[in-house]
């Protein structure tokens, strides 16, 4: 109705306002075209006067009934309600992503005495407590040897692998007991039996190849790695990125032990970067005893006389001490020096580090 007032009124003022200037001209009869051109006034006010307003709801609310089903009323279909179920749809979407928000897991940092919340799946996942040292307490089941222990964690038993050094072997398939091995693991079980058990993991891999975990060990917060570093009991090794957290205070500490000549170091070209060299050992040459009392075993001794010291003994010394300077690595059954009172574990090796 718009379009037809407005376009009719148009052509009418057209027409009538041409015609009565021809007539004008001309000098003829003007009516007619002045009542045509005042027809087409009143046609374009009326067209004006219609809105575009007013023909719209009329066009939605076609289209409403195009597209509404036959069985249901045509004032179902409103723009308004539309309008609130996209609301209703985005609400609860905007409200679930703020209960995921909330709901979101923190990186755990187990206490001291919570050790039950970092989980076995939790275990497998790298980066938790990584970053931080965090110590969680454990349960010792046995010392294993100089650098590796079984502990009940998680609810089960699980060998741990100490970080970053490595100590001679106690009963390796293929290089058998190493010098200085069983007195690694003799320290180790002496300091892990000693206090209250923690293990703290570094940023990186959590088992190696054998399944064993890998971590620092603490004893009433100190760091079994540095004692065996400092006794010269082990070395640094196993050195895999990014578990490198104490690399460089354990190198230190491993320095001072190497200048004064401890333990594994005790002996030259022993305690390498690829490992134990038990061959040096054997083929040090055997010092001197100056302090030592050397005698004869009598054949066949007199009975009134009495032996002042046992005649087993060909070679005396007051204890371990005084015999490891002589024989810093102890001595077998068999050697003149051996006494069973200084073979404590009688594992037939007496004053054995």
């Amino acid at each position: 109705m718009f379009v037809f007032f407005a376009l009719f009124g148009f052509l009418f003022i057209l027409i009538g306002t041409v015609g009565f200037l021809i007539k004008a001209i001309f000098k003829k009869s003007k009516r007619k075209f002045g009542i045509l051109a005042l027809v087409g006034i009143a046609m374009f006010m009326v067209a004006v006067v219609i809105s575009p307003d007013d023909i719209e709801p009329e066009k939605e609310k076609a289209d409403s009934v195009e597209q509404t089903p036959t069985d249901e009323p045509v004032e179902t279909k409103k723009k308004a309600p539309e309008k609130e179920s996209v609301e209703e749809i985005e609400k609860p979407e905007k409200k679930i992503s703020k209960d995921v928000e909330e709901k979101s897991v923190p990186v755990v940092m187990p206490s001291k005495n919570h050790s039950s919340k970092v989980t076995p799946e939790k275990l497998k996942d790298s980066t938790e407590t990584s970053g931080t040292t965090a110590r969680i307490p454990v349960e010792l089941v046995k010392v294993i040897d100089g650098d590796t222990i079984k502990i009940i964690y998680n609810d089960k038993e699980q060998n741990v692998r100490y970080l970053l050094i490595d100590t001679p072997e106690t009963n390796h398939p293929r290089l058998g007991k190493q010098p200085f091995g069983d007195e690694a693991k003799a320290r180790n079980k002496e300091l892990i039996e000693s206090g209250t058990l923690e293990i703290e993991f570094d940023v990186g891999e959590r088992f190696d190849k054998y399944n064993r975990l890998l971590a620092y060990i603490y004893i009433d917060g100190k760091n079994v790695q540095k004692i065996l570093l400092s006794e010269g009991l082990a070395r640094v090794a196993y050195i895999y990125p990014p578990n490198t957290r104490y690399v460089d205070p354990y190198e230190k500490t491993q320095a001072i032990a190497k200048e004064k000549k401890l333990g594994i170091w005790s002996v030259e070209d022993y305690a390498t970067d690829t490992g134990f060299n038990a061959q040096a050992v054997k083929e040090k040459p055997a010092e001197p005893a100056p302090n030592s009392l050397i005698t004869e075993q009598p054949v066949a001794p007199a009975p009134a006389a009495k032996p002042s010291q046992p005649v087993q003994s060909t070679e005396f010394f007051q204890n371990c001490t005084e015999l490891r300077k002589t024989y810093p690595n102890g001595v077998p059954s068999s050697h003149p020096a051996y006494q069973s009172k200084m073979d404590r574990d009688k594992d037939g090796f007496a004053c054995e580090r």
